[in-house]
């Protein structure tokens, strides 16, 4: 929201001064109040419980505590009580490395092995810290590794020790191929910053970051400190909350050690306005998109950049965020600087609609329409299935899932049906898969997973099935066609080329509109056909089908529509189990 007040104006009067600071406070206090009650509404629906600040022009416009930060004590979250971080925690790591290389001790294009010499020569050579801060190293994801909770993350480690989990395994992808999120590369910097200055990585953010900022209530979460106005951590099961799972910090390390309160977070959002802590020449390449990442977002060094929805309007806005999730806890920062706005949330009992919520919230703060949350179609359908079995279940999913006050969403039952898995009830997480494709059936993954699933009950031409459907959707579904190899299927016609007649992929060359600020350009280099959204890098699409092309970065397909004269006037996108339609503008 721009500021109406203009003060070259003074001559018209005190008066006219006045009604202006009273129509401002007013407009804060309204926007403030729809805040608490968008808030208050998630609360009511167990979607959320933690800690919220909101500024608008750089001013805290709301901030407030909501739910428990303590449930066995009856201790409120505050403003000021401490969440664990998770991967926000990955902005600081970014910024000490280039603090690193703005002191000239540390150069983001060389090879890691430069400053970790004991790192395997084989693939350290090919890596850059550049990589690493991107996600584009190739190195395999720890967190990601068959059984690494259960056997691993409770147990301490050095640093320079838990890199041997990692450092030898093979490389996913030649490095600055492609961004695959990577908790290891981060975790590197956290050991490549120690090795360069000679303290702790804790200690080198207090030092470089926290004490510069009077981030007082910001730091290194370590179990055996006693902190004060500590949030306890909480995971939902099923329709009720449970204590989480143990972590030992020394594991999520420079990719999502840290704690802090939404305050320290503002204090930190408005540092990085200016150059305390670094030279105008790193500060921009630090929010610099360097690859597509997640949706619509690049990646640049610690965030995620690129434009967001504004409420429910076709508005958006360009912001500079990131999300993170760990055991008991899920975290969002959202600024932009266009209004100096900024959305924290806090949330400790994992798993809350963090984005969802910061769209609201931002459709709020510009006056824009906005959705109020529903009940989870998905969290009832758990709780039935837990207190009475999966045929009542089902017959509660019947009942409520076309209903105004509830929400069906693909991700939440996918969640769910996951959970259930874990839980020894595969045969419950089918069902669930199943209806999840009955709901969503255009979306790729629902099929993947319900193939999943019945692979894992033995019902191997089932999942055959659903897994060709799942890869005919979406052939960047390289997990798909791996799990049809494994069940003996012929794989051959997901990996012959399509080859397309030229004056064909002529015919889609030109500009689409998708939202006022969204245009999607469609190129074509001799056969390799490209496509460039707003703001964002070129990438190759790859055609499935004579119309229909996919991208190998990201899980997006578009799909070219021709009106009656056979003249291609539109294009759909498909991404997120969500479409976008939009005309074209220019050829």
């Amino acid at each position: 929201m721009k500021s109406h007040s203009n003060f070259s104006r003074l001559k018209m009067g005190f008066l006219t001064l006045a009604l202006l600071l009273i129509s401002s406070i007013g407009f804060a206090q309204n926007k403030a109040e729809q805040i608490e009650n968008l808030i208050n509404k998630y609360v009511e629906y167990g979607k959320f419980n933690g800690s919220v600040l909101v500024s608008d022009q750089g001013k805290v416009v709301f901030k407030k505590g909501f739910g428990m930060a303590n449930m066995e004590w009856d201790i409120p979250n505050q403003s000021n009580t401490k969440h664990r971080l998770g991967s926000i925690t990955k902005q600081f790591t970014a910024m000490l490395i280039l603090q690193l290389a703005a002191e000239g001790k540390l150069d983001l294009q060389a090879p890691i092995t430069t400053y970790l010499p004991d790192y395997p020569k084989a693939t350290g050579d090919k890596i850059t810290t550049h990589h690493l801060l991107t996600h584009t190293a190739g190195i395999p994801n720890y967190t990601s590794f068959p059984g690494f909770f259960k056997d691993e993350s409770r147990n301490p480690y050095k640093p320079v020790d838990f890199t041997e989990k990692f450092s030898g395994k093979d490389l996913e992808f030649e490095p600055g191929e492609r961004f695959n999120y990577s908790n290891s590369g981060y975790f590197l910097l956290g050991v490549i910053i120690e090795t360069l200055s000679g303290k702790t990585y804790e200690q080198m953010l207090h030092d470089k970051i926290f004490k510069p900022l009077n981030m007082n209530d910001t730091g290194y979460d370590n179990h055996d400190d006693i902190l004060k106005n500590r949030a306890t951590g909480y995971e939902k099961e099923g329709g009720k909350l449970i204590n989480s799972k143990y972590l030992d910090m020394s594991i999520p390390y420079a990719a999502g050690s840290m704690y802090s309160t939404v305050e320290d977070l503002y204090l930190w959002d408005q540092a990085l306005y200016t150059n305390k802590l670094l030279p105008q020449k790193y500060m921009d390449m630090y929010f610099k998109g360097y690859i597509q990442a997640f949706g619509n977002a690049k990646y640049a060094y610690g965030w995620g950049v690129g434009y967001d929805k504004i409420g429910t309007s076709n508005d958006s806005i360009y912001t500079i965020g990131h999300g993170g999730g760990i055991n008991g806890f899920n975290t969002n920062i959202s600024r932009a600087t266009q209004d100096k706005s900024l959305v924290v949330l806090l949330n400790n009992t994992g798993g809350a609609p963090l984005n969802e919520m910061t769209q609201s919230i931002r459709g709020i703060l510009h006056g824009k329409p906005y959705d109020m949350p529903k009940k989870s179609v998905a969290t009832e359908l758990l709780d039935a299935i837990h207190k009475q079995g999966i045929e009542a279940g089902i017959a509660r999913y019947n009942a409520i899932k076309d209903s105004k006050t509830y929400n069906l969403n693909e991700g939440e039952m996918n969640r769910i049906g996951y959970q259930l898995m874990g839980e020894d009830k595969t045969e419950e997480a089918a069902e669930v898969f199943k209806l999840n494709i009955e709901a969503f059936p255009k979306s790729s993954n629902v099929y993947d997973s319900y193939a999943e699933a019945l692979m894992n009950l033995g019902q191997n031409e089932l999942a055959i099935k659903h897994y060709k459907t799942s890869v005919t959707m979406n052939p960047n579904n390289t997990n798909g066609i791996e799990q049809l190899k494994k069940l003996g299927a012929d794989v051959s016609e997901f990996e012959k080329e399509i080859i397309i007649n030229d004056a064909i992929l002529e015919s889609y060359v030109g500009k689409y509109q998708l939202m006022p600020n969204f245009i999607i350009t469609i190129t074509k280099e001799d056969k390799q056909m490209k496509a460039q959204a707003t703001g964002q890098p070129q990438f190759d699409i790859y055609p499935k089908t004579e119309h229909e092309f996919y991208l190998k970065v990201v899980n997006a397909q578009l799909t070219f529509n021709k009106n009656d004269a056979g003249i291609v006037e539109s294009v759909t996108l498909f991404q997120g189990g969500q479409e976008l339609t939009g005309k074209r503008v220019e050829e």
